[in-house]
C-alpha cells in the first residue's frame, strides 16, 4: 500500500519497466473496446500489457486479480451478451479517492473519508457499461477472494473456457495453488492465458524480501523453468510462450541487489488437454475466421498460422487445436513432420 500510494505517484517513479512492458500490437476490435471502458476504471493501471486472447465470442472467462475491472469490461464486449466474465480480486488496500480519477492507500485517509475497495469500484460501474454496450442484463460480475482459493468464492469445477491473469501471480505466495485452481475451474480444452514476470534463476532471499522489488513485481517472480514443471504437475500441457520482453533496471542500488539475475515480462498459454484428446502430429489449415486475425493468427512464439496455408504441427499443438475452442477455426489432418521445439522465455 505504501509503495503504490506514497512512493509511486506516476509512471516515471518506477525503477524498472516491469509494469509498463509493452505487448504485441492490439487488434482494432480490442483498441475500440478499450476506448469504451469508463475513465475511472482505467485511471490507475500497472500491468504487463493487455491480456486478451483470441476467439472469445460467447465464452466464459475468469480474470484473476481483476482490480478495478478494466480487462473485464473490455472482455465483456468481446464475449458478447451471451458470454460471461467474472473478475476476482483480493485487493482492499487501494481505495477510490472520490475525485473520479485517482486511488489512495487507506492508511493515509481520514477515518471519516468514504472509501471503496477495488472490487467495489468495479461493481459500481456495471450499470454504466451494460448501458453503453447495449446489454439487457449484465454479463460481468466481480468477486472478492483469493486466486489460490477459488472454491471459497463459489467457483465450480470446469465452469470457465478461459482464465486470464495480468501480472498478479508473482504476488501470490503459493503459485502452485494458483495454477491448480485455474486448472480445476477450466473446462476440458480450456486455456489459461496470462502475463507475468519471470526470472532467469531462482531468487535469493535478499531479493525475495526487498520491499521496493516487491512493489516493482520482481521479488515474487518465478524462475521460468519452475513454471514449466509446476504447470505440468497440476495437469496442463507444456506452456506455450507467446511474447517475452526484457525488463530493464534503472536503479544502481537495485542492480547490485539483483546481481546477475535477469527478468522478463512474458505471456504464456496453458491448455487443459485431456489424455483422450492426444494423438500424433498433424497438418493444419487456418480458415481465417477469427475476428481481428482474419489473415494471420500468431498463436505463440513457435506457430503462426496464415489463412489457407498448410502448417505441420507437433503432437502437442495438434492436441491443443483439436480439443480447444480453436478446433472450429482449423482443418486438422493426421500426420505431418515434427515442428519447432518449444522455447523458454529467459
Amino acid at each position: 500500500q505504501d509503495y503504490y500510494g506514497k512512493e509511486l505517484q506516476k509512471l516515471e517513479d518506477l525503477k524498472t519497466n516491469a509494469c509498463v512492458a509493452s505487448a504485441r500490437p492490439l487488434p482494432k476490435a480490442v483498441r475500440d473496446a478499450l476506448d469504451c471502458v469508463h475513465e475511472e476504471v482505467v485511471a490507475r493501471y500497472y500491468g504487463c500489457g493487455l491480456v486478451i486472447p483470441e476467439c472469445l465470442t460467447s465464452r466464459r472467462i475468469l480474470d484473476l486479480g481483476s482490480g478495478s475491472g478494466r480487462d473485464c469490461y473490455l472482455l465483456s464486449q468481446l464475449v458478447g451478451e451471451r458470454g460471461h466474465v467474472t473478475g476476482i480480486d483480493m485487493t482492499e488496500g487501494q481505495v477510490w479517492c472520490g475525485d473520479g480519477a485517482s486511488f489512495c492507500p487507506s492508511s493515509i485517509l481520514p477515518l471519516s473519508f468514504p472509501s471503496s475497495s477495488q472490487v467495489q469500484v468495479a461493481k459500481k460501474h456495471i450499470p454504466y457499461h451494460m448501458d453503453k454496450f447495449g446489454y439487457r442484463k449484465p454479463n460481468v460480475e466481480f468477486l472478492q477472494g483469493y486466486m489460490e482459493k477459488l472454491g471459497d468464492a463459489g467457483l465450480a469445477d470446469e465452469s470457465y473456457d478461459i482464465v486470464i491473469s495480468n501480472c498478479v501471480i508473482n504476488l501470490a505466495p503459493d503459485k502452485r495453488a494458483v495454477l491448480r485452481e485455474a486448472y480445476r475451474v477450466l473446462k476440458p480444452g480450456g486455456e489459461m492465458y496470462f502475463s507475468d514476470i519471470y526470472a532467469s534463476q531462482r531468487l535469493s532471499e535478499a531479493v525475495r524480501k526487498h520491499r521496493v522489488l516487491w512493489g516493482e513485481c520482481l521479488a515474487g517472480a518465478l524462475y521460468w523453468k519452475d513454471l514449466y514443471s509446476i504447470a505440468e504437475e497440476v495437469g496442463f500441457r507444456p506452456p506455450c510462450l507467446v511474447t517475452a520482453s526484457p525488463i530493464t533496471i534503472g536503479d544502481k542500488e537495485l542492480e547490485g541487489i539483483i546481481g546477475d539475475c535477469h527478468f522478463v515480462s512474458a505471456t504464456f498459454r496453458l491448455f487443459k488437454v485431456l489424455s483422450s484428446s492426444r494423438a500424433g502430429p498433424g497438418q493444419v489449415i487456418y480458415n481465417g475466421g477469427i475476428v481481428g486475425h482474419e489473415r494471420e493468427l500468431v498463436f505463440d512464439a513457435n506457430f503462426t498460422f496464415k489463412e489457407g496455408e498448410v502448417v505441420d504441427v507437433d503432437a502437442e499443438m495438434a492436441a491443443i487445436l483439436r480439443s480447444s475452442r480453436f478446433a472450429e477455426e482449423f482443418l486438422i489432418r493426421d500426420g505431418g513432420a515434427n515442428a519447432a521445439t518449444p522455447q523458454g522465455c529467459c
